[in-house]
């Protein structure tokens, strides 16, 4: 037998079945991050036990590599969302579609969404995107002390979400000023922000949805009226009380992944001014750049599954019941899957990254993600000379992986550093 330097004794295709309140914790979540220390830890696991159980938030499995992490997502028979699906679990009233669902339930909502959301239709929203960057950036140059995420990244991933639902100016402002608020009170752990913001957010869905309901939108191309098209379908269990519970859900997601993500990008080009320059040069290379960074930083590793029945996974015995955090951030970095892993490689072969997810759950507004991180990577190196890190950053709580603030100090295309 050898002992594990995580505290567990193992041997070559053994498989540890003790119960789930016996278990001593092998990990623990690094409460105080810098900006790269997960994947430190998270490359230690991979070697020394990738596989491990921690008794934090209730307790929980942690997938950290390629193959277990893809295996989990596409394996929709054995590993479910509808039980437990973040670490650490949240209480509900009740299910937030299309998360909260499993296939085939799962599969009406995806039905409504996924059409609004193809690449021909987000394309339309292209134009707000850029005015909400050009907009946030001369901010941002203007100001005494910008930071990436307050002045950039969160405002930027609400302004774009709000964009694609077609919501006048002040209803967005609100948006995003509750948007912004519940996403720290997530970081803050803050139940009482939490709350009051939740609820806020549920009124403002409903709103969204009367509203747009009102203005009678075309529905192969909006949002509310692909969803009460599919309430509106006597084949369909979606009603309208879970279509805005869809738009709810929908709000939260759009303003999360993209803040975190745009944070991590501009901190590393801040820290690569070479690579800065570089995409200076020939902005045709953004998209390939952003595809990578995609990799790199990738922002959820709270996304749960929970075992069906028992079952084996890396020598492990999962019971079932138990909830399986998938850390996509450590996926991305698996050496056996990506060579020099945590190097920046512009257009690195076969980049089969795990940025969006894989499988039923996988991220329905990857082609609105993307383009979101490439205008605003577009307009910040298009109206700056050169840009860097001009304090510590600080990262987020365990819920996502990017930092929370990251000040930088702009350069004005035109000027020079130093002068």
């Amino acid at each position: 037998m050898a002992t594990c330097p995580f505290g567990y004794s193992s041997s070559e295709g053994s498989v540890d079945t003790r119960a789930r309140d016996e278990r001593a914790s092998e990990w623990i979540p690094d409460p105080e991050e810098d900006f790269g220390s997960a994947h430190r830890d998270y490359a230690a696991l991979r070697t020394e036990n990738p596989f491990p159980w921690s008794t934090e938030y209730g307790g929980f499995w942690a997938a950290t590599t390629y193959e277990d992490v893809t295996r989990i997502t596409q394996d929709d028979e054995m590993f479910i969302t509808s039980v437990q699906n973040v670490v650490p679990h949240v209480p509900r009233s009740s299910r937030r579609p299309p998360l909260h669902f499993d296939p085939p339930e799962h599969d009406a909502y995806r039905a409504a969404i996924d059409p609004v959301l193809r690449r021909s239709v987000v394309r339309e929203h292209e134009p707000a995107f850029r005015a909400s960057a050009e907009r946030l950036v001369a901010d941002m140059l203007a100001s005494e002390n910008p930071d990436a995420v307050r002045d950039l990244a969160a405002p930027f991933a609400m302004d774009c979400f709000a964009a694609f639902l077609s919501v006048p100016p002040s209803l967005t402002r609100h948006i995003r000023d509750v948007g912004v608020r519940y996403s720290f009170a997530i970081q803050d752990m803050d139940d009482a922000v939490i709350a009051e913001c939740s609820a806020e957010l549920y009124r403002i869905a409903e709103q969204v949805y009367r509203d747009r309901l009102a203005a009678d939108a075309d529905p192969t191309r909006d949002l509310v009226a692909s969803l009460q098209r599919a309430v509106e379908d006597p084949d369909n269990h979606i009603t309208e009380k879970t279509a805005i519970a869809t738009v709810r859900q929908m709000i939260v997601a759009g303003m999360g992944a993209p803040q975190a993500v745009l944070g991590s990008i501009v901190v590393h080009l801040s820290r690569d001014r070479e690579l800065q320059d570089l995409l200076r040069t020939d902005p045709g290379e953004i998209p390939a750049a952003i595809e990578e960074l995609l990799r790199l930083h990738a922002p959820y590793r709270v996304f749960a599954r929970t075992a069906r029945r028992d079952i084996e996974v890396s020598g492990r015995l999962v019971r079932e019941g138990e909830p399986i955090a998938l850390l996509f951030p450590s996926a991305n970095r698996d050496e056996t899957v990506f060579d020099d892993p945590n190097d920046f490689v512009l257009r690195r072969p076969n980049n089969s990254h795990l940025a969006f997810g894989r499988g039923a759950h996988r991220c329905p507004a990857a082609t609105m993600g993307r383009m979101e991180m490439v205008v605003a990577v577009q307009v910040l190196l298009e109206r700056t000379e050169s840009f860097e890190p001009d304090g510590d950053v600080v990262m987020m709580n365990w819920l996502e992986y990017g930092p929370r603030s990251a000040p930088v100090r702009l350069v004005p295309r035109g000027e020079r550093a130093g002068r």
